[in-house]
């Protein structure tokens, strides 16, 4: 593919097959095309109604919880993300697909009251979104998520919210109230502070400084924020971690962590294809480095090194992360939810177990 031909606005550059399904699409013979086929195309939204909406964490890298995505397939486009496996399971193909098939579960809200009404209902915070961003472009008009919290509030039950988008904001009003009962934590994911590089690698997420400026503004209201530097790339932008990591510490956040990137299943031939266009001249010396921090390949799935990685390249990230997060935010911590808040609509309270 030629410099021309690189789709701006889209994080994979391609759209592999569906493992799971028994046709595709092919261009093996172009030339008995009339018209060229068109590799890239505007973002659909695909409304579905589904049975349940809430999922029970059982990573043992993540710890307890529930996770809730309202939307499936991403605008934002971050080439690396470990979603795009996912959207195989609704048909659709990890590359290009998954960042303009985006599918819209309509009835998330009234599924979510189904499930608190629950007798059996067990009170963990629930993890908005934890497979998508659930303030991607599209919530601005569906307005899903902010139903999610206004149900969350009237149940006075714990949410944890991860996004790189700064509408957020837009619902501080009822963030500020779940506060109050200690009953949000928000994560703030800021991968790089370099807009050329975020410009291919997250091309349709807030630039690193309005996420900055999400985490002052929520920081000045008083909500507790987490900053994501994550997935640290290895050759891309690892040596930006104490840079963010200040800059996040002075805009106010409590904490930070991170996770390094890891490709699995269809990723990685996304990646690969995506590097080689986008930074050809160092293309290898990035691959082989995040296989070095798993163990020689470019996935991983093993519990308790996935995300965080092993050997040499993954022990400089640690420190570097470590010794600038001492510097940085020492004697910061995130307050704990309150969990004794929840109440269904027969007033029962419930505890944590």
């Amino acid at each position: 593919m030629k410099a021309e031909d690189f789709l701006k606005g889209r994080g994979a550059q391609y759209n592999p097959a569906n493992k799971y399904l028994k046709q595709e699409y092919v261009t093996e013979h172009i030339e008995g095309l009339d018209e060229p086929m068109v590799s890239d195309s505007k973002t659909e939204f695909l409304p579905t109604h589904p049975k349940t909406i809430v999922n029970k964490i059982d990573s043992p890298d993540l710890g307890m919880g529930y996770s809730l995505n309202p939307y499936q397939g991403c605008e934002h486009g971050c080439v690396y993300c470990y979603a795009r496996n996912s959207h195989q399971y609704w048909g659709y193909g990890a590359g290009l697909d998954f960042e303009r098939k985006i599918v819209v579960k309509e009835n998330a809200p009234e599924l979510l009251i189904k499930q608190l009404e629950s007798k059996n209902w067990q009170v963990m915070p629930i993890m908005l979104a934890g497979n998508t961003d659930c303030y991607q472009p599209i919530e601005a008009k569906k307005k899903i998520t902010r139903r999610i919290l206004e149900i969350l509030l009237q149940y006075r039950h714990p949410v944890s919210i991860i996004t790189k988008n700064a509408l957020i904001l837009r619902d501080l009003d009822i963030l500020t109230e779940l506060n109050k009962l200690d009953l949000v934590h928000v994560n703030i994911s800021i991968t790089t502070l370099d807009e050329k590089l975020r410009q291919k690698l997250e091309p349709r997420t807030a630039i690193g400084a309005k996420r900055l400026d999400v985490v002052r503004q929520l920081s000045a209201a008083g909500l507790p924020v987490n900053v994501m530097v994550a997935p640290v790339i290895p050759g891309l932008n690892d040596s930006e971690i104490p840079q963010i990591i200040k800059q996040a510490a002075e805009a106010g956040a409590k904490n930070a962590a991170y996770t390094i990137v890891r490709l699995n299943g269809e990723i990685g031939p996304i990646f690969e294809d995506w590097i080689t266009q986008a930074f050809p001249d160092r293309a290898q010396k990035v691959l082989k480095q995040i296989a070095d921090c798993h163990g020689g390949q470019l996935n991983d799935s093993r519990f308790g090194t996935r995300m965080s990685g092993e050997g040499k390249f993954a022990d400089t990230i640690s420190k570097l992360f470590r010794m600038s997060k001492q510097k940085y935010m020492a004697g910061r911590t995130i307050k704990p939810y309150n969990y004794s808040h929840f109440c269904n609509s027969k007033g029962k309270q419930l505890g944590l177990f």
